[in-house]
């Protein structure tokens, strides 16, 4: 008799409203490939807590911002933590998974990222600029941003928000990474047409910049994206590092790459089941 293959739940908000995507198709396209290694079912982020005891590992994709049903996913993710479930990212990632309050942290330990501060005290630490950045830790796709000048910087309550000087960048660019080996990147090259994404080239120097925050995050298992800005001197600096539903562009990738992608997936996948523990 066969041995039964690993059952995954996949969880997903197929319905989400994305600006200029179908998060949905990208789901579409990794669950129908993943298929031929797993026994595969697809859910919305709300259902995932009560269906999670069915199956080996749940996978978290494309299950919009956790802004947007907050104590349903800490009541998930504590389930999930009190049982030994394999969450898939594994919830001990260190970026945006428990919030933006690394990006303060990066910056005290001199690494290079966009310098964010979180007191008001801390302002002076900030380059002087014409506006300034002001967001939550827990934000997600631009909810809650601000732009504002130093004196407007005055009046605001800085409880759970984070400042940061706006950067004047040549482009965004971003790194793709299945544990921690690198898949492809992805840039825009418009700043004022951040959606449209063209296929990058990634030099050695900016993988290496790239796998600098892959080895802080010390995820042994999962996708990370690693989300960078070029500065007009020429400078990466870290804009966010996504490491619990990063959207990955698949459709902009040609199917040879497609094809990698998925292989590296499945076989991060069966490593991670194969592990003693969650």
């Amino acid at each position: 008799m066969a041995a039964a293959r690993p059952r995954i739940l996949f969880v997903s908000d197929l319905a989400y409203p994305a600006r200029g995507r179908r998060y949905c198709d990208e789901d579409i396209l990794l669950t129908s490939r993943l298929r031929a290694d797993f026994d595969l079912a697809v859910c919305h982020p709300l259902d995932a807590a009560a269906l999670m005891d069915g199956f080996d590992a749940v996978v978290v994709r494309n299950s919009g911002p956790v802004l947007h049903y907050q104590r349903a996913y800490d009541a998930f993710r504590a389930q999930a933590l009190a049982r030994g479930t394999r969450v898939y990212n594994p919830l001990t990632g260190r970026g945006d998974m428990a919030g933006k309050q690394y990006l303060t942290e990066l910056t005290a330990a001199g690494y290079p990222v966009i310098p964010t501060v979180d007191r008001a005290e801390d302002l002076v630490r900030l380059p002087e600029t014409a506006q300034y950045a002001v967001k939550p830790k827990a934000g997600a796709d631009s909810i809650g941003l601000a732009f504002l000048d130093r004196a407007g910087l005055d009046g605001v309550d800085l409880g759970g928000m984070l400042v940061q000087p706006r950067i004047d960048f040549h482009h965004e660019v971003s790194f793709y990474y299945v544990d921690d080996t690198f898949q492809y990147a992805l840039y825009a090259p418009d700043p004022e047409r951040r959606w449209e994404l063209e296929p990058y080239r990634a030099s050695a120097d900016d993988l290496a910049f790239a796998d600098r925050f892959v080895r802080w995050n010390t995820l042994d298992h999962g996708i990370q994206r690693v989300d960078a800005c070029r500065t007009r001197a020429g400078e990466l600096l870290l804009v966010e590092l996504e490491d619990l539903n990063p959207y990955l562009s698949l459709e902009l990738l040609d199917r040879t790459d497609q094809d990698a992608f998925v292989h590296a997936t499945a076989d991060s996948l069966h490593r991670y089941l194969a592990t003693d523990s969650a």
